[in-house]
Formats: C-alpha cells, sequence, structure tokens
C-alpha cells in the first residue's frame, strides 16, 4: 500500500470514527464550567439551562464554578479542553474584553473558542440616588460637564461589566467622573442606595427592587431598545448619547475542533429550552431576555465586543486591579 493511500484511508477513518462519535453524544455527563461562585446572574442562568439540557439530551449535566483571575481560570479550563462537546463555558463580557484589559490571557478568542449560541442578555441601567439633581440623562450630562469629577460612580471592579458601561458613557458624553471600585456589583448598590456614592449603571437584576421602592432613580437603559420590565424608560442613545449601548449578556462557547453536529446539536436543544414556559418565565424573574441566536450570529457579536471594548480600554487606558 502506497504511503498517499494509506494517509487518506487513515484519515477517512479518523474521520468517520468524529462523526459517529458526534451521532452518538452524548454519552457521559456533560460539564458546564461556569467562572463565577454560585448564585450569581450567570450561575443562575447556567442553573437553569443545564436542568433543561439535561432532560433533553438524557445524560447529566453538571455545572461547575471555577472562580478566580476574572473569570480566567475557568476560561481556560474549557479553552484547553477535549473538543468532544463535554466541557461547556459559560461566556460573559470578560471574554471578550481580557485580552484589552490584561494584556496577556491563556487563551486566544478567536482560536480556542467556537461560539454555540448567546443564551440571555440583561440590561444596565443609569441610576442615580435620589439626591442627585438630575431627573433625566441629558440633565445628567449637563450636570456632570458643568462640575467634573465632583460626582462619583460605583463598579462591581476595574474592568467589570458596570465599569465599561460608565467608562463608555463618559467618553460618548464627555463627561469626567470618579470611578470608585467594589469586590461584586451588590456591596456597590448598597453604597449607591446610602448615598455615598451617586451614580451608576447597574445590572437591572439588582437595581429593579431599589427602584420600584424609590430609594434609587432610573434616568435611561444601556441596550438599543427599551426593556420591557420598564418600557416607560428611554435608552441613553434616545436621551442624549446617540449610539451608545452596554449590554450584560450570557452564552455558551465550546473548544475549537468540537464537531459541528455536536454544536448543531447543543444549539438546537438550548433554543428548545428556552422556549419552554418555565423557562420564560422563570427569567423574566430574574430579569433575563431569552436570544437564541446562531453558532454564526454569535461568532459575530463575539468579535464585536471584543472590537468595541478592547479599544474603548485601550483609548481609556484602563488597567486591571
Amino acid at each position: 500500500m502506497s504511503i498517499r493511500l494509506h494517509l487518506v484511508l487513515l484519515a477517512w477513518g479518523t474521520g468517520l470514527a468524529v462523526t459517529q462519535a458526534a451521532a452518538q453524544w452524548p454519552e457521559r455527563p456533560v460539564r458546564f464550567v461556569v467562572p463565577y461562585s454560585a448564585g450569581g446572574s450567570s450561575d443562575t442562568v447556567a442553573r437553569l439551562i443545564a436542568a433543561r439540557l439535561a432532560d433533553r439530551l438524557g445524560q447529566q449535566v453538571v455545572v461547575d464554578n471555577r472562580t478566580g483571575g476574572g473569570t480566567l481560570i475557568g476560561t481556560e479550563i474549557v479553552a484547553r479542553s477535549s473538543p468532544d462537546g463535554y466541557t461547556l463555558l459559560m461566556a460573559t463580557p470578560p471574554l471578550a474584553v481580557n485580552p484589552a484589559l490584561r494584556g496577556k490571557v491563556p487563551y486566544d478568542l478567536a482560536r480556542d473558542f467556537v461560539a454555540v449560541t448567546n443564551i440571555a442578555g440583561s440590561s444596565n441601567l443609569l441610576v442615580v440616588h435620589p439626591s442627585v439633581p438630575a431627573a433625566s440623562t441629558r440633565e445628567l450630562v449637563a450636570l456632570l460637564k458643568a462640575n467634573p469629577r465632583k460626582y462619583a460612580y460605583g463598579s462591581s471592579g476595574v474592568g467589570g461589566a458596570g465599569h465599561l458601561a460608565m467608562a463608555l458613557f463618559e467618553s460618548m458624553a464627555g463627561v469626567d467622573a470618579v470611578h470608585v471600585p467594589y469586590k461584586g456589583g451588590a456591596p456597590a448598590v448598597v453604597d449607591l442606595v446610602a448615598g455615598r456614592i451617586s451614580i451608576m449603571m447597574a445590572n437591572l437584576t439588582t437595581a429593579q427592587p431599589h427602584i420600584r421602592a424609590a430609594r434609587l432613580r432610573a434616568l435611561a437603559i444601556g441596550k438599543k431598545t427599551r426593556s420591557p420590565l420598564f418600557p416607560e424608560l428611554p435608552t441613553v442613545a434616545e436621551s442624549g448619547v446617540p449610539g451608545y449601548e452596554a449590554n450584560n449578556w450570557n452564552g455558551v462557547v465550546v473548544a475549537t475542533g468540537t464537531p459541528r453536529a455536536v454544536i448543531e446539536r447543543l444549539h438546537r436543544e438550548i433554543v428548545a429550552a428556552l422556549k419552554e414556559p418555565a423557562v420564560t418565565e422563570r427569567m423574566a424573574k430574574s430579569a433575563l431576555e431569552p436570544i437564541g441566536d446562531t453558532p454564526a450570529e454569535f461568532a459575530r457579536y463575539l468579535a464585536a465586543e471584543a472590537e468595541k471594548w478592547g479599544r474603548l480600554v485601550r483609548a481609556a487606558g484602563i488597567k486591571p486591579e
């Protein structure tokens, strides 16, 4: 047998084996890595989808919380995992932001991961303490321009979603406020309610009970369109900062090399789960909006997020803590 024929047969046999394995997937439990501690919004989404996937796939889907390194520890685990569909990553904005923010990370977004779907999004709200003399985004912009660095805003930490959302707001609105980073979004909201800071781009899930109790004043929503939870609330873009958009999102990616059939099965089952009334209801209660886009659409979104936030991080000189 010639070497060329041998290599052809070997490649054919390997391809057949991969195809058969994909057709039989999953034959054992699936690991869903969440690079955050239990109890947060991303963990909530992961556990909700994991439970529905387990029923639909006929195999256990185990949520594995791997915290540390600003999501880098959990992310690297999946980047270095076997590309067989048995290890999933709960992807969130830091996946796209960290390369620019940290300079050196143990993965390459375009090289090491393949998108499956963007599961759900949640909105940032531009909120202020009731003592702040601004009843709209335009009034807040005017106030900040007249008083540079007088007012402080809080965030969950340097380079976190709330920090980047406010940094984008400052850049696009031409204002300058003082950033006060906290170890998490919850303590930042506590200080905002207490009046120790004045402004925040807060996650809708965290902020809405304080807004409804009049402990905080909501000025605008950070996404492109209005939220069904606060339909009367305008977007930042339509309130004086054209083109502004800053979203939180939770999606699924797998290691590059995962068989296309497995990716398609994962996508199909997750999208089907998102349409279940129990899932829709639970997400609505958590201020989450189901997405379920295609792998190609999510891949384009990831690339766009990396470009957008990378440009902001470099321009603003944002460095990790």
